[in-house]
C-alpha cells in the first residue's frame, strides 16, 4: 500500500508540473520571423491575430498524425523566440511519457525531427529515451516490483529464465531484445530491476538498442517538416531518402544478430507447440 501511495504522489507531482508548464505559456512572438519557404509554421501562423492569440493555445499530446502536424507547426513557430521554453516543454513531455510507460513515444520522436532537425532531434530522442527508460526502471525498483510480479507472473518468470540463461552475455541479450523486441519495451523497462539487470547494462542497451528506431522516426519528422503536400512526400527524392533511412537503420540490428547468433539462448516454438531453448540462428 505504501508503494502505491508513493507512486501516486510521484505521478501527481509530475502531472501537475507538466500541466502548468503547458498551461502558462510565455508571451508569443511580437515580431514576424524571417520568412522561409520551407517553414510550414510561418505559412499557417503568419498573421498578427495569430500572434495575439498564440498564448491562449492549449497544448496536448498528439493522438494522430493530423494533431502531430498541427503541434509541430505551432512549436516551430513558437521556437523562433522561445527556443529554451520549447526545449524544456518537449524534454519534460518526453520524460513524462517514458517514465510512466505511456504509449506514443514514436509521435514525440517524429516531433523531435520536425522541430529540432535531424541531428539535434536524434540526439534528444536518444538521450530522452534512455533517461526516461532509466527513470521507469528506478520507479519500478522503488514502488512497483511486487505489483508487476502479481500482474504479469508468467512474463516475469519467462524473462527471468532468459536473463539467467544469457547471464554470461547479458549485454548482447539486452541489445537483441531492443533490436528484435520479443518483449514490449515498456514491460522490459519495468521488469528489468525485478530480474536483476544491472542499471548500467540497462542504460547503454537502451541508448544503443533503440538508436535505429529513433533514427527512423526523427528522420521521418525532419522530412515531413519540409514538405507541404503528400505529392511532395512521395516524390522520388523523398522516397529514396526513406529507403536509405530504412537500410541504415537495419545495419545495427543485422550486426547484433550476427555477433550474438552463437551466444544467445532464446525460446522458440517447436513443432508440438511447446517452448524449447535454442540458440539464435
Amino acid at each position: 500500500m505504501r508503494s502505491l501511495i508513493g507512486l501516486a504522489v510521484v505521478v501527481t507531482a509530475a502531472t501537475l508540473y507538466l500541466y502548468y508548464l503547458s498551461l502558462y505559456l510565455p508571451a508569443g512572438p511580437r515580431r514576424h520571423p524571417q520568412p522561409c519557404p520551407e517553414s510550414v509554421a510561418f505559412k499557417k501562423f503568419g498573421s498578427d491575430h495569430s500572434y495575439l492569440m498564440f498564448g491562449s493555445v492549449r497544448l496536448k499530446f498528439p493522438s494522430d498524425l493530423e494533431e502531430l502536424r498541427e503541434l509541430s507547426e505551432l512549436l516551430q513557430f513558437y521556437k523562433t523566440e522561445h527556443t529554451a521554453y520549447v526545449l524544456l516543454l518537449f524534454c519534460s513531455a518526453y520524460l513524462y511519457k517514458q517514465s510512466f510507460a505511456i504509449p506514443g513515444s514514436s509521435f514525440l520522436n517524429i516531433l523531435a525531427g520536425a522541430i529540432f532537425g535531424p541531428y539535434l532531434g536524434l540526439l534528444l530522442a536518444c538521450v530522452l529515451t534512455t533517461v526516461g527508460s532509466t527513470m521507469c526502471y528506478l520507479l519500478s525498483q522503488a514502488f512497483g516490483k511486487q505489483h508487476i510480479i502479481n500482474l504479469f507472473p508468467e512474463k516475469v518468470s519467462m524473462l527471468q529464465k532468459k536473463v539467467e540463461d544469457n547471464r554470461d552475455c547479458l549485454f548482447f541479450f539486452l541489445l537483441f531484445l531492443r533490436f528484435f523486441p520479443m518483449t514490449p519495451n515498456w514491460f522490459l523497462n519495468m521488469s528489468a530491476p525485478i530480474v536483476n539487470i544491472p542499471i548500467v547494462y540497462f542504460f547503454f542497451s537502451v541508448f544503443i538498442g533503440l538508436l535505429p528506431y529513433n533514427f527512423i522516426c526523427v528522420q521521418t519528422g525532419a522530412m515531413l517538416s519540409e514538405v507541404s503536400s503528400l505529392d511532395d512526400l512521395f516524390s522520388w527524392e523523398h522516397l529514396l531518402q526513406l529507403l536509405a533511412i530504412a537500410c541504415v537503420a537495419l545495419v545495427p540490428g543485422a550486426l547484433i544478430r550476427r555477433l550474438s547468433q552463437r551466444r544467445l539462448k532464446l525460446a522458440v516454438q517447436s513443432q508440438n507447440g511447446l517452448d524449447s531453448d535454442k540458440k539464435v540462428q
